[in-house]
């Protein structure tokens, strides 16, 4: 029985490589964003002189929040894959990003709810400068929103701090004592 339960085991742990065509996808929907990007900052170039400066701030907010999707974007798809398919081996790599060297999915979390609320918070203010052209419905939608993904994130610092805790009690470092 143990050579099948073995089988199954080893197939089980292969699965993880079913997410690599999400995370190659997600790289496509990068380069999407990048295009968006640069598209959006050509428009605004082009239009510069017919611009107001409340204008001019709402697309620089939009190209900021595009670069904070790209930014989440980038995070899902390392984070991720390091996480839940396989080592990226990029030790010693000049641009190897601090945070990755101690990601795990309790601080993938974290990481991904506060790019959330940062995105949510650029939103945010593109509709509080923007309030003349939307309604106090979708106004008070949009603060709604942005309040539930605070209580979110901090419900998931919270949990992964009880979780470091108590993982911390349950395995407590060793100091070595010196020989008396």
């Amino acid at each position: 029985m143990a050579p099948v339960v073995n089988r199954i085991e080893s197939f089980i742990f292969w699965s993880r490589w079913l997410q690599l065509p999400m995370y190659l996808g997600l790289i496509v929907a990068l380069g999407v964003y990048a295009y968006k990007f640069l598209k959006s900052l050509a428009t605004m170039v082009m239009s510069l002189p017919t611009l107001t400066e409340n204008d001019i701030l709402l697309q620089v907010l939009g190209l900021i929040d595009v670069v904070m999707i790209a930014n989440l974007l980038v995070m899902v798809i390392i984070g991720g894959y390091e996480t839940f398919v396989s080592r990226l081996h990029l030790d010693n790599h000049p641009d190897q990003p601090d945070w990755l060297d101690h990601i795990d999915a309790g601080v993938l979390k974290v990481k991904l709810g506060v790019a959330l609320i940062s995105i949510s918070s650029i939103h945010l203010l593109r509709s509080f400068i923007n309030t003349g052209n939307l309604s106090e419905h979708t106004l008070r939608w949009e603060i709604t929103i942005h309040v539930v993904l605070v209580l979110s994130a901090l419900v998931l610092m919270l949990t992964d701090w009880m979780l470091t805790k108590k993982m911390a009690q349950a395995h407590p470092p060793v100091i070595a004592r010196p020989d008396h």
